[in-house]
């Protein structure tokens, strides 16, 4: 017993003498979550590590519309305005984040229609896209940016094309989908998703073979809720190529969410929408 309490004693010592472990002060600016001692990279996103983060602040986007009244199937123009929340000052200084300074998703109340776009920026700092709205109804965007010196932002806006919306018939579809050069299935673990907690999903991409980084990242998803009250701007879960590439996704409430994921493979960009069913923790 005396030499077991002097082994104890010796080895408590031993440890009082090790030298503290660094703090964990670099950040991914993407995934908070993920944080190192030292810099490099998320190995989710590919993001570089920051030191430390500030404050979130949500920013101001305002939407000006050339011409003013939106017609179905005729082009316009959006000019984004983005504006610090204390100074009310229009920001001009962005970070690039996955290679580009604004991502901008536009996705109709029937979710039937989705874009990944990127407005260009202008010398005052403003972002400027020509496109077109297909057919009439209400039209969701979320701008996806980085205010230097602050936290990403994700901003939801809306716009109302008059006349006849589309209807929706939305229900689960999780079948195997096909775009322009790929094919993609998808496996959800757990087999039902659950509000509010983690769900895994597994997208296998057929053929194997060129698939190559999008955007600086192995895929790039947009999740939307059937109201468009939620709206999910995720990457992989680890920075690895295919033919497997995992998401993982935390549904904020139970219901349908329609689902696009976009994949690169030959040069070519591949687009698939499935819709996946969420269920109340029980």
């Amino acid at each position: 017993m005396a030499r077991r309490a002097v082994a104890l004693l010796v080895a408590a010592f031993a440890l009082a003498q090790e030298p503290p472990q660094p703090p964990l002060d670099f950040v991914c600016p993407m995934d908070p979550e993920v944080r190192s001692a030292n810099p490099g990279k998320c190995p989710r996103c590919g993001m570089k590590l920051r030191p430390g983060l500030p404050d979130a602040r949500e920013f101001e986007v305002t939407i000006r519309t050339t011409p003013a009244r939106l017609i179905p199937g005729r082009p316009l123009r959006l000019a984004f305005r983005v504006q610090d929340p204390e100074s009310h000052k229009p920001v001009r200084d962005f970070d690039i984040v996955h290679e580009k300074l604004l991502h901008l998703f536009i996705v109709r109340e029937d979710l039937g229609y989705f874009a990944h776009e990127h407005p260009r920026i202008q010398p005052d700092g403003s972002f400027l896209l020509d496109t077109t709205f297909p057919t009439p109804g209400h039209y969701r965007l979320l701008a996806d940016f980085y205010p230097k010196g602050a936290t990403p932002q994700l901003i939801a806006r809306s716009l109302i094309v008059p006349g006849p919306p589309p209807t929706a018939d939305l229900k689960p579809d999780l079948a195997p989908r096909k775009s322009v050069n790929t094919e993609a299935s998808l496996r959800l673990e757990p087999p039902q998703p659950i509000a509010g907690q983690k769900t895994m999903m597994f997208f296998r991409l057929a053929p194997p073979d060129g698939l190559e980084p999008y955007l600086g990242a192995w895929g790039h998803m947009l999740a939307a809720s059937a109201d468009l009250i939620d709206l999910l701007h995720l990457h992989p879960a680890w920075e690895e190529k295919g033919p497997v590439v995992q998401f993982n996704a935390i549904f904020p409430r139970p219901g349908l969410y329609r689902v696009w994921v976009q994949f690169q493979r030959q040069g070519r960009v591949n687009t698939f929408a499935f819709t996946v069913p969420v269920s109340e923790l029980k």
